[in-house]
């Protein structure tokens, strides 16, 4: 019996109906044949909801080996699964006939496949039971035999449930938890540092290779450039256009324009951080972001009042002096940036726009921010990661040496000194079971606070941060039992074509290792 090959995203129930109605009703099963390495195999069609191509997908730290990753269908997070993999078949590349079978028992799958045969139907006259079957694939993992069936002589019908249930059994057990477990984090407001009373925490930059900085609470967000900005008619240098951010219409204006340096075109480091205050907010461009910095109000003095009157100098409130005042960082401040004629015009630009669009219809207003999460996003390899914002205490750059302690945990680095204290430094990468690579350039140290203890995580590089809409986020698949609790949600921004797995600071170390790293961080007598 020839049937149609399943189409790509059509429901499996589609495929092949018109041959099935053709035997017994009352009897017939209907299966999908589909062929994986040199075995033919089928599975019942009532799970399966749809046969798709396979997508391109984000890999999963933490996850079991047969785990390609997960891939957004239509909105939703689908994890893929190799069944050449499971079944220690040899590895091949993917091709036009490679499809994945999404099977839903429980929580939606998606099994990669070499090739979907048919859907066909077939009388329990032709199904046999697997007692004397020997074969490559366990017998337990079947429930019966297909004879002469689609052109096969014998085929092998895989009981999917069984599968998940023998080689996912995480999947099962996790569920059950996973509600309790998202409460738990959603109910974690962060611990508080009975110090910040005496430190700032601000967010640093270069424009023309020099370090400027403004108070973390007046950023709203930190994103790359866009790859589209539309131009302001009769506009000052300045003013390089306006942006769409989340269906609102975002001047930008250019710091380096603004401070009177030479201007250059916007690069992949380029980075506008979005400040707001009074309810107004603009995007200022500059040329990478360099750190997240705690530093302690002593460092701090005003801007000399002669300098202040400068012009070129009046955005200018405060002066960091960091590295015994080897390194200088000038602190902006937002409330005579606001007053700088220049910003105004560029306010004044956007309100105009406004007034001849309708992009800013529905906006939510106060309630805005209820309904968001803003979430500091990192990179590690080639996927995205992200946290919540108040967890991180700063982000800082990584020495050219960390200092290796004897007998210290197996899982840190070493160990640096910020600013008198020593802080444990722990490789992200080895933590989630992720090739190391050397150190660079790119490569940031974010510190949170676990359990009062200091500990800085290697990454990559720190991308950007993020106002995310609750929406968006929504439970991780559940693969194992340290990925659902380290990974418990997952960003989907399906128009951006975007996952970002979001990260429980929490669970990034076990609470009988803290012990270890308070210890590492205590001042030796």
């Amino acid at each position: 019996m020839t049937n149609t090959e399943a189409e790509t995203s059509r429901p499996a129930a589609a495929v092949g109906v018109e041959d099935a109605m053709t035997e017994q009703e009352s009897d017939v099963r209907q299966f999908v044949i589909f062929v994986c390495g040199s075995e033919v195999f089928a599975v019942d069609m009532a799970p399966v909801q749809e046969i798709i191509r396979v997508p391109e997908v984000v890999r999963v730290p933490l996850a079991p080996p047969t785990l390609e990753g997960l891939a957004n269908l239509r909105g939703k997070v689908l994890p893929i699964i190799s069944l050449r993999r499971l079944f220690g078949f040899e590895e091949r590349e993917n091709d036009d006939a490679t499809r994945a079978l999404v099977i839903d028992l429980g929580q939606p799958l998606g099994f990669v496949v070499d090739r979907v045969s048919s859907v066909i139907g077939v009388e329990p006259s032709r199904i046999d039971d697997v007692d004397a079957l020997k074969a490559t694939v366990k017998s337990e993992l079947l429930s019966g035999m297909l004879k002469n069936v689609s052109g096969f002589p014998m085929v092998m019908v895989l009981d999917f449930q069984r599968l998940i249930d023998t080689e996912f059994a995480a999947i099962a057990t996790l569920a059950r938890t996973s509600a309790a477990a998202l409460s738990e984090i959603a109910s974690n407001d962060g611990e508080e540092d009975e110090d910040n009373v005496d430190e700032l925490q601000l967010v640093s930059f270069e424009v023309a290779e020099q370090e400027y900085a403004i108070p973390i609470e007046h950023v709203q967000e930190i994103v790359q450039f866009p790859d589209q900005v539309v131009q302001v008619p009769r506009a000052e240098p300045h003013v390089l256009g306006l942006m769409t951010l989340r269906n609102r219409l975002l001047p930008l204006v250019s710091l380096r324009c603004l401070f009177g340096l030479p201007v250059r075109a916007a690069d992949e480091r380029s980075r506008i951080l979005v400040v707001q205050l009074k309810d107004v907010g603009v995007g200022l461009v500059m040329d990478c972001v360099n750190e997240v910095l705690r530093v302690p109000k002593s460092a701090v003095d005003a801007m000399p009042k002669l300098l202040a009157r400068h012009d070129d100098l009046s955005d200018i409130g405060e002066i960091c002096q960091l590295d015994e005042g080897k390194r200088l960082v000038s602190i902006i401040s937002t409330e005579n940036l606001f007053r700088n004629s220049s910003i105004q015009e560029a306010l004044t630009s956007v309100e105009t726009m406004r007034e001849k669009t309708d992009l800013d219809a529905g906006f939510a207003g106060d309630d805005e921010d209820d309904d968001e999460e803003q979430l500091v996003v990192f990179r590690l390899d080639k996927e995205e990661f992200g946290v919540p914002i108040e967890s991180v205490q700063e982000i800082v750059r990584v020495p050219e040496e960390l200092t290796r302690v004897p007998k210290a945990p197996s899982f840190v680095e070493g160990v640096i000194n910020l600013r008198g204290s020593v802080l444990p430094v722990i490789d992200q990468r080895r933590r989630l079971g992720l090739p190391t690579v050397e150190h660079n350039d790119r490569q940031r140290i974010m510190v949170f606070l676990l359990d009062g203890v200091r500990t800085g995580f290697i990454v990559d590089s720190v991308a950007e941060v993020l106002k995310i809409p609750r929406g968006a986020i929504e439970p991780a698949p559940q693969l194992s039992p340290e990925q659902a609790e380290l990974i418990a949600r997952v960003a989907n921004l399906e128009r951006q074509k975007r996952m970002i797995q979001l990260i429980d600071p929490s669970r990034l170390i076990a609470k009988e290792q803290r012990e270890d790293l308070e210890a590492l961080g205590s001042p030796q007598p």
